[in-house]
């Protein structure tokens, strides 16, 4: 999933079904209660795992384990089927499309949660995410692709137009990534107002004046963030993780704080700007507690347009106990060509998923998906900051409930196409999921994948899919099913193929903001850089990435993004007294969110945690102001 700039790549027919339902969702703010979508597929309640033959009630279990990460199994009576290669002969598809690097493969992984209708579970979510390279070779700037996430809508139950509006973001790749590894990313992806704008981190961002997305001129979403932990550099490019993670999982999860006070007036304007600061909390092995935060003027700031949007986004609403969950892959390179007979066969960079499951075929997706209410600890700081006790910081079990999984097939479970830039989308045909995988539910907090070691391969620590497809007819709807090497004719010409921007980066030019480069910009864009400025720096940082960022420390509320916003001295001083009191209760080692029973935590980069200088232990922030290739 991506905040990052709207892309040009389709996200039409098939690979569209997610976002619909993600968008019903989003209807919830009209007041309406939503429904839950049925499902028609039936379930083995003894194991609620989806398998790869639906006809076969003992095929649903691995032979080697009856106890998988502590989740009692049943013994199966029959081992399951072998999924072999696609019969023999195959019906050709005819598709009108040329042989280039204009094919690729896009869709959906989705991951769906029975559902939740707990009104008073209205204040964000935390869940972890297995974190893995997704593509054995890194495939080049034009690739796009999320790992599991979530899309967060707001639900004020007001009815309006172009409302869409969510914080989504999480662990992936992104065509704008200038310093891209196989190891993932993270951002924030906040959205204001129908893509009107969008932030991913501290000083970074854009929107649809922000061509390049680094015109601080139009800074449009680079002051949507703002720096809360002491302790962690938080580079444009994305949060870095720990080079060579695979597998581990990633915590992370978002609760409104009282850190900014409501604003009765706006940019001085009759708009109330609400007192929601959604507040990023990290759980991984070498940090936790929360980070950074959307400044509610992000979201409230297109009020300033449309009265009728006031009161409507996350400045003032909460959200609701279901969050769609999912992956979300743009492009994966793919190329495609017919053999002597007219079959059509593709190949694609290789996709791969972590052997993480405790087990020799399976892997953790997702776990531990917990939804919260305002109790769990947004009310606790509220009645701290009027002088009650500090609380620990962790989100209250007793206020808050963890979401189960809905077991459904492998095959429902995927929307991934292999497609051509010009076909018509009753063309988008289907990648064969269920001969890869099955669908694991048997402990409900936990999402896994079973793999099918008769076809996909398992690499050490990693399960690697087939490059390969055969566009095949022979069962009905058309499907591009897996095959091997050997099963590939030479004359397709696809074994020779090389990928031409294979481990290529994208533009790798620095980033640079007003402060380390002040000529070209106006005084507007300086400003909230220079007016106070910084106490100390500069500081220099080498990443796991090839990147070097420098970075300052800045008074919490002379960072750049709340100067930015305008806030006078009283609201200045009532936010630097809060976070000078975040900061002295709440270590980088405590416990905020929960962590699940299975798998091990995912690290940050070592590289960016920072200890204070002396002196600016409490109240005072890393900012990153350059961020650039390592010479």
């Amino acid at each position: 999933m991506s905040a990052r700039r709207p892309s040009a790549v389709r996200t039409r027919g098939r690979t569209a079904g997610f976002l619909g339902a993600a968008l019903v969702m989003a209807a919830c703010s009209s007041g309406d209660a939503a429904t839950p979508p049925e499902r028609s597929s039936t379930v083995d309640e003894d194991t609620a795992t989806r398998t790869v033959d639906p006809d076969d009630e003992d095929d649903t279990e691995d032979p080697d384990d009856d106890v998988l990460d502590g989740v009692d199994r049943p013994e199966p009576d029959d081992e399951p089927d072998d999924v072999g290669p696609p019969p023999r002969p195959i019906e050709p598809v005819e598709l009108d499309a040329p042989t280039d690097e204009e094919w690729f493969t896009t869709g959906f992984l989705e991951f769906p949660m029975q559902w939740n209708d707990d009104p008073d579970i209205d204040s964000g979510f935390s869940m972890h995410v297995a974190a893995w390279p997704f593509q054995q070779t890194y495939p080049g700037p034009e690739y796009q692709s999320g790992l599991p996430g979530t899309w967060m809508f707001p639900e004020s139950g007001v009815e309006l137009e172009d409302s869409y509006s969510t914080i989504e973001g999480g662990l992936g790749w992104w065509r704008d990534t200038r310093f891209a590894t196989e190891t993932p990313k993270f951002i924030m992806g906040g959205v204001a107002r129908d893509f009107v704008q969008w932030a991913n981190g501290p000083g970074a961002g854009g929107g649809y004046a922000d061509v390049d997305l680094r015109d601080w001129d139009e800074p449009q979403g680079k002051y949507g963030v703002a720096q809360l932990s002491p302790y962690v550099l938080w580079a444009p490019d994305g949060l870095n993780l720990a080079p060579g993670t695979n597998g581990e999982l990633f915590g992370y999860g978002y609760h409104p704080l009282p850190i900014i006070d409501e604003q009765p007036t706006t940019a001085g304007q009759d708009v109330v700007t609400g007192d929601n600061s959604w507040t990023l909390f990290l759980d991984t092995a070498n940090f936790r507690g929360p980070i950074t935060f959307f400044v509610p003027n992000f979201f409230s700031q297109p009020a300033l347009d449309d009265p009728a949007a006031e009161g409507v986004f996350f400045d003032t609403s909460r959200t609701g106990a279901n969050q769609p969950i999912a992956m979300e892959t743009q492009v994966i390179p793919a190329v495609s060509d017919v053999d002597d007979t007219g079959t059509r066969y593709a190949r694609i960079t290789r996709m791969q998923f972590p052997a993480n499951g405790g087990d020799d075929r399976s892997s953790i997706i997702v776990a531990d998906v917990t939804v919260h209410g305002a109790e769990a600890l947004a009310g606790q700081v509220e009645e701290w900051f009027d002088g009650g006790p500090a609380p620990d910081g962790m989100l209250d079990a007793t206020e808050s409930e963890t979401n189960v999984f809905e077991p459904i097939d492998a095959e429902e479970s995927s929307t991934y196409v292999i497609i051509h830039e010009g076909l018509d989308g009753e063309e988008e045909y289907p990648i064969d999921w269920s001969t890869l995988t099955e669908v694991d539910t048997s402990d409900p907090t936990v999402f896994r994948y079973r793999w099918n070691l008769d076809i996909v391969e398992r690499d050490g620590n990693r399960f690697v899919l087939p490059e390969y497809y055969v566009l095949d007819g022979s069962s009905g709807e058309p499907r591009w099913t897996p095959v091997s090497e050997a099963e590939v004719p030479e004359s397709t010409g696809l074994l020779d193929h090389e990928f031409d921007e294979l481990g290529e980066r994208a533009d790798d030019e620095p980033y640079t903001t007003p402060l380390d480069d002040p000529s070209g910009w106006s005084a507007a864009a300086v400003d909230p850089w220079t007016s106070p400025g910084p106490v100390a720096g500069p500081f220099e940082a080498e990443l796991g990435d090839g990147s070097v960022v420098t970075y300052h420390w800045y008074r919490f509320v002379d960072q750049p993004s709340i100067r930015f916003w305008g806030f006078d001295s009283d609201q200045l001083d009532r936010m630097q007294e809060r976070v000078e009191a975040i900061h002295r209760e709440w270590g980088p080692d405590g416990r905020y969110l929960p962590t699940p029973d299975v798998g091990d935590l995912a690290a940050l980069d070592p590289a960016v945690l920072v200890s204070p200088p002396a002196g600016l232990e409490v109240g005072y922030v890393p900012i990153v102001t350059r961020q650039e290739a390592v010479e």
